[in-house]
């Protein structure tokens, strides 16, 4: 086994979890390709997009702002998020994480451990990346 990983956000596999969620998954590393305990992905929230309300046993999630702006919701207390923001959120907390922007809104999402979080994005179906997405996890400028 070597003794790293890489993954190009651009070429990662993507996934929508349910039909009508209004955000979805680039995977960068999980438990099924890269035999770690937690999952990291790129998240994408279409614009008035959110995460369902979810809350986690053990897990830490941890949101890393690359793109956008929103605001995170935890336990009833909000919190306004934009590029370059950091937020970590605590076993049992129930949250949600919406899009309050004019355009979509990037995450760099870990949860750790994976509580089973790779399995269900993998569960769902596959999607493409657009030309915006594409070009906001190339690092390309507007």
């Amino acid at each position: 086994m070597k003794s790293f990983s890489f993954q190009q956000a651009q070429a990662a596999e993507v996934f929508r979890i349910s039909p009508t969620d209004t955000n979805y998954f680039a995977v960068l590393f999980d438990p099924a390709k890269d035999q770690v305990e937690s999952i990291f992905v790129i998240e994408i929230f279409n614009v008035g997009g959110a995460t369902p309300p979810n809350s986690h046993t053990l897990a830490h999630e941890f949101f890393f702002v690359l793109s956008g702006e929103g605001v995170a919701v935890s336990d009833g207390e909000q919190l306004p998020i934009r590029k370059g923001d950091s937020l970590l959120l605590r076993p049992g907390s129930e949250h949600v994480i919406r899009n309050t922007g004019p355009n979509k809104l990037y995450t760099l999402t870990v949860m750790t451990p994976n509580e089973g979080f790779a399995e269900l994005i993998r569960s769902g179906t596959r999607v493409e990346l657009d030309a915006e997405d594409l070009r906001v996890l190339r690092g390309d400028q507007a």
